[in-house]
């Protein structure tokens, strides 16, 4: 059975690990892995691939930058050559980028299976480009795995058959459980010289977030506030470090340098980390910001607080097991929610991850359960 996996960013990297680690316990599977390069800065791409130990892509597409539909129309073009050359039996799509789209809406002309990794996650809010791209390929998928009771509720209102839904968990968890060690040995607090629970992260790259100059500086502003009390550290996504450059934001953060300490009173840029270093960042921090859907979910499993600034999730049951909170992107807002937390005990780590206490099938084992229901269904 020929299995293509299209992956193009790195929340696909982190899906797609546990997928391919699992799929090499059965001969029967022939794994191809087609990177369509739609992140192609080497922080958010190669750096994945070497430190989650990915295979090296079979096909590499260079598709790069560009607008939405240019950019989709550009990967469909190149895979649509891939798909007609391989002939494959199912292609895997994941989440909800626009390699996932271009994918899907490839593999539905030429009437290829699809399975969605990811299936029936909804923020309700057209305006981001990624719920189209969840909308559209779902309505195509074959298969469609889940990560959570509210996506198979979503799938189901929407009109999608019952025995097309499958609910196998959060497959991020499936990479998180098998890195935890070094996750907790991570150096990264120590390259920065900071204590634990010292210091908040951010993570911050919506195009409605950083975009919008009077969001985006609005948020700044926020921040300034709240570095008076701990350290920030961001890590900042390349779209971000382009928009503060265009709006000229450089004032409210220093680039950190080798040797340099982060401080409180400080926001320090970081480039962007290894996956292993970024979650050491979220795991020792005092709490996270963040516009990420992805990072939600990991905050949820390390149990650190974490802050969503968007005026929508995706992701329901973090904010139902009470380590995230969502939070309208306006200064004040953001300002009173870390008081919050701040005037709060600091959550106790764990010394290991409690599975029991996470949403259900969010254990680690997600990608045996999607492999064993694609093996059934061939």
């Amino acid at each position: 059975m020929k299995i293509i996996n299209i992956i193009g960013t790195r929340p696909n990297f982190i899906k797609i690990a546990p997928f391919m680690q699992a799929a090499k316990k059965y001969p029967r599977l022939k794994m191809k892995l087609v990177h369509t390069g739609q992140h192609y800065d080497y922080n958010m791409s190669k750096v994945f691939f070497k430190n989650l130990a990915i295979p090296k892509p079979d096909i590499y597409l260079g598709t790069g930058s560009g607008s939405q539909g240019a950019q989709t129309g550009q990967m469909m073009i190149a895979l649509e050559k891939i798909v007609l050359k391989e002939k494959p039996d199912l292609i895997v799509v994941l989440g909800d980028v626009n390699s996932t789209l271009a994918a899907s809406l490839v593999a539905a002309k030429l009437t290829i299976p699809i399975a969605h990794i990811e299936a029936g996650v909804r923020s309700f809010d057209r305006a981001m480009p990624e719920e189209i791209n969840r909308l559209v390929t779902d309505s195509l998928s074959d298969l469609l795995f889940t990560p959570s009771d509210y996506a198979v509720k979503n799938l189901t209102r929407e009109g999608v058959a019952r025995q097309k839904i499958f609910n196998v968990g959060n497959i991020m968890m499936d990479t998180l459980f098998a890195n935890f060690n070094k996750i907790k040995q991570s150096q990264i607090c120590r390259r920065l010289d900071l204590k634990p629970q010292t210091y908040a992260a951010m993570t911050l790259h919506r195009p409605s977030n950083v975009d919008d100059k009077k969001t985006f500086t609005g948020i700044l502003k926020a921040l300034n506030q709240i570095k008076k009390s701990l350290a920030i550290i961001w890590p900042i996504h390349p779209r971000a470090r382009k928009q503060t450059r265009k709006f000229n934001l450089d004032r409210f953060f220093v680039p950190h340098r080798p040797g340099r300490t982060a401080r409180i009173g400080q926001i320090t840029l970081l480039d962007p980390l290894a996956y292993t270093e970024s979650l050491g960042l979220f795991y020792q921090a005092r709490f996270v910001l963040t516009d990420s859907g992805g990072v939600q979910t990991e905050t949820t499993a390390l149990n650190t607080p974490c802050l969503t600034l968007r005026y929508n999730t995706e992701w329901l049951e973090t904010l139902s097991q009470g380590t995230n909170t969502r939070i309208d992107p306006e200064p004040r807002k953001i300002i009173n929610a870390a008081n919050k937390i701040l005037r709060r005990p600091i959550r106790k780590k764990p010394a290991f991850l409690q599975k029991s206490k996470l949403p259900k099938y969010w254990d680690g084992k997600t990608s045996q359960r999607i492999i064993k229901i694609i093996l059934d269904k061939s």
